[in-house]
Formats: C-alpha cells, structure tokens, sequence
C-alpha cells in the first residue's frame, strides 16, 4: 500500500492530500530516510512524521486497505 494511503486509512493524518503535501515536503521518513507518497508501505517499517515541533514515530504492525476507526489504531505501535 502506497505511504500517503497507509497514512490516511491507519488515521495518522486526517486526509490523503495532506499526507501527500506532507511527503512532499519532506516531513515523513520511513526507516531513517526521507520517504516519498508512493513508497510501498511493508509491516515493521518505521514511519516518523514531522509536525511543526511535534514528531511522532511509529512501527507498522498491519497494512489494510480499509480500516474503521476503532480497529485504525491497531495498524501501528506508537515508539
């Protein structure tokens, strides 16, 4: 699953466009190195998003291609 989809349906950021603009501007890594929107997301990658000062890192535990809001939470395991 491409990285700006796996960001929106684990509800990490709210919206695809905003995943989009923001691998674009280089504020999301995967495993250490600046990742672009069309990385194919594996499980036990490593995923850090920048927001602003804010930084949160979290480790892939389950790629799906739809996810409901109670279940979104269990696709990763915040660092």
């Amino acid at each position: 699953m491409r990285l700006d989809k796996y960001l929106k349906v684990s509800r990490l950021i709210k919206r695809r466009t905003v995943a989009n603009e923001a691998c674009d501007g280089q504020h999301v890594s995967v495993n250490g190195k600046i990742a672009r929107a069309s990385y194919e997301v594996k499980e036990g990658d490593v995923i850090e998003i920048s927001f602003g000062e804010r930084r949160i890192r979290v480790r892939v535990t389950d790629v799906r291609e739809h996810a409901l809001k109670t279940d979104a939470s269990g696709m990763y395991e915040v660092i």
